[in-house]
């Protein structure tokens, strides 16, 4: 049986979707913080609350022998005083390793982790993409919280013995797909001129089928436990050429004026976008060799495919 937490978000409910879906895969068990929806046959849902340092999962943990775990805060809603780093914390580390804990206790034989490209950190240099043997160099909140959950469940993995995999992602895409990715569709189906039409980097990102695929795949191989991957659809592009693609698969015409990116940066900053203007115009690539030499894996999907599919579901 298959303990999936974040079950209700974009990964998690893909992935259930995928392992309902396959006969030949265990039963599935999900977890929820409040409100119960409609699972598949095959499906237990449990109500746990917040994933918290206090949680109690031994419910959720009945018969299970592996854990996917791609429950996280993800944003913080709301500025205040409080320390954002903590917050993150709070669920992402804490929350995550006493998961873990009791999922050794109770005799999981092996927990996946979704981690983050942001645990390497937010930029390349061209044709030096990040790598799963990089050293950590996070530089946001997240980006740290993710880094410091991975060193607690690779010693707790060293102490009790459960199989530990962490999967690094980069930006993820796919039918439901939403904040940047979803107001790029919004800029395009408007029509209006962009001024993104020179702008030559190179960024990986990863359908979500690609990495529910890869997901599964570390739940089976018996080369994944102690590893860490990364993961993408193994072709990059540039911003440029993502807004092409996605408003062909549209069935839009889009202009794209080439204003240089050095003017786009200038104007970003001073409406306080510098990091916007840093993931448009920036590199962000990962290198999947290790992926497919260790685990045979390649990403099932094109682009192409996977942007398609995204498209049809905004459509629908």
């Amino acid at each position: 049986m298959i303990l999936v937490t974040g079950a209700n978000g974009f990964v998690g409910s893909a992935l259930v979707q995928r392992l309902t879906a396959d006969s030949s895969l265990c039963d599935v068990v999900v977890t929820l913080r409040r409100k119960d929806i409609l699972w598949p046959k095959g499906v237990k849902s449990v109500q746990i609350g917040d994933l918290l340092s206090t949680t109690d999962w031994s419910k959720a943990l009945e018969e299970v022998n592996a854990v996917v775990h791609c429950a996280a805060r993800v944003h913080v809603m709301h500025d205040s005083t409080k320390d954002h780093l903590e917050i993150y914390r709070q669920v992402n580390v804490l929350g995550t390793l006493n998961l873990a804990r009791q999922a050794a206790k109770a005799g999981v034989r092996r927990f996946v982790f979704l981690s983050s490209i942001k645990v390497n950190g937010e930029i390349t240099q061209p044709g030096l993409p990040f790598t799963a043997d990089d050293v950590p160099a996070p530089m946001d909140p997240y980006g740290i919280s993710k880094q410091e959950a991975e060193h607690g469940l690779l010693k707790i993995a060293k102490q009790t013995g459960m199989e530990l995999v962490i999967v690094r992602s980069p930006l993820v895409y796919g039918p439901g797909v939403k904040a940047n990715f979803a107001s790029m569709m919004r800029w395009i189906d408007l029509g209006l001129p962009l001024p993104f039409g020179a702008i030559h980097n190179s960024r990986s990102l990863v359908a979500i089928d690609n990495l529910v695929n890869m997901l599964i795949t570390c739940l089976k191989h018996f080369s994944a436990p102690g590893q860490i991957f990364m993961v993408s659809d193994g072709r990059d592009l540039s911003t440029t050429e993502l807004l092409q693609h996605t408003a062909e698969a549209m069935g839009k015409k889009i202009i794209l004026l080439p204003a240089p990116t050095s003017w786009l940066k200038f104007c970003a900053t001073l409406i306080g976008k510098r990091a916007v203007s840093q993931r448009l115009c920036g590199f962000l690539q990962v290198d999947i060799e290790k992926t497919r030499r260790m685990l045979g894996w390649t990403p099932p999907f094109t682009l192409e495919q996977g942007i398609k599919k995204t498209v049809e579901a905004m459509k629908r």
